[in-house]
């Protein structure tokens, strides 16, 4: 009997001590992220972060964050990608395009661990691809720039010919064209993404070549500061801008990843997260058109936002035929727009753009 109770004591005592415990917290999901540029550039790396912060608002302390910044494409990538994975993030944002192999070599040694890459096109079981549709934008920033223009002469600072670079020319170009059928389009490759010298060489020569109104796909704020010590215009890349330049600059295309980013973490915590590819645009809030400054008329602004509107609904396609491409054969018939395969390949100049695309 005393041994019995002896038991029984010692039995309810261990319950009672195991209900006052504290419970162990549970370890927060570490989610990683690289760029290819520093936060602080104010386009692109700095809207990836932005949305980066967005997931810690979100989710508080069920989730862990970091970044590493200014990674170059190539070796670098891999080596980044590895140290986090290493630091034990389970989720994994690689911002380039370049950074595409060295996401897939990287997944295939982490199977546990899931990566995601912004703008590029390979997939695997853990690894998801997602970008945004800036070609949109990019058509309501040409239908701008072809009003602004007194030179009928529009530049372009691009980036590397890669297909979504060539997108945003194109669509810059036909929107212009179809407000304007006077203006050119002059383009200049930087051949980076993040290099300011390079970005106002690249538009000092632009406005060398007589345009007045510049647009770009590179990442720094250098092209703005070019612009307005001439005294000609230009737009935001990626984020606002407009602390940097508030005149003569007329609007900015403005990427919202903040969205994706909230989605996809939370789709980690909930256990439904799948290999997918995303392509988003102005309907989704992916891609936002930024304050229309006053330097710009009120019936422009106003076609310009009725265009942004257009295409939202899905009323209108910003590649929607008769296209030809540059060397005069037929892209697109009557009325025909293209297929996402057809946008995600795009190697060619429109009809009309004189400049010579590099290979």
């Amino acid at each position: 009997m005393k041994r019995r109770s002896f038991l029984a004591t010692t039995a309810a005592a261990a319950m009672l001590a195991a209900t006052s415990l504290p419970a162990f917290a549970e370890e927060p999901l570490k989610i990683g992220f690289i760029y290819v540029g520093p936060v602080g550039d104010m386009g692109w790396s700095y809207q990836h972060d932005q949305g980066r912060q967005a997931i810690e608002a979100a989710y508080g302390d069920k989730v862990q964050t970091s970044f590493i910044e200014s990674v170059p494409e190539g070796p670098d990538a891999e080596r980044a990608l590895t140290q986090l994975a290493l630091e034990g993030n389970k989720l994994i944002f690689a911002t380039s395009f370049g950074f595409m192999d060295s996401v897939m070599n990287v997944a295939a040694k982490f199977p546990d661990v899931k990566f995601e890459h912004a703008t590029g096109y390979k997939r695997a079981d853990n690894v998801a691809t997602y970008d945004a549709r800036f070609y949109e934008g990019r058509a309501v920033m040409g239908t701008i720039a072809g009003r602004m223009t007194t030179s009928n002469k529009i530049g372009y600072i691009g980036s590397f010919p890669i297909p979504e670079v060539i997108q945003g020319i194109n669509s810059s170009y036909l929107h212009a064209k179809k407000v304007n059928p006077d203006v050119e389009m002059k383009v200049v490759w930087a051949y980076t993404w993040f290099d300011p010298a390079k970005e106002a060489d690249a538009a000092a020569a632009l406005i060398a070549e007589g345009v007045d109104v510049i647009l770009q796909h590179t990442d720094s704020t250098a092209p703005q500061a070019k612009a307005q010590e001439a005294g000609i215009y230009t737009f935001g890349q990626a984020s606002d801008m407009g602390a940097f330049a508030p005149k003569p600059r007329l609007s900015s295309i403005i990427d919202n990843w903040a969205p994706y980013y909230v989605k996809r973490a939370g789709q980690m915590l909930d256990g439904t997260w799948a290999s997918e590819g995303a392509w988003e645009g102005i309907a989704e809030g992916a891609v936002e058109i930024g304050e229309i400054t006053d330097e710009v008329p009120a019936e422009v602004k106003a076609e310009a936002l009725a265009l942004k509107d257009k295409i939202a609904s899905g009323e209108y396609h910003p590649f929607t035929g008769p296209l030809n491409k540059q060397d005069g054969s037929v892209w697109l018939a009557e009325g025909e727009t293209p297929a996402d395969g057809d946008l995600a390949g795009m190697n060619f100049y429109l009809e009309g753009i004189t400049a010579e695309l590099p290979k």
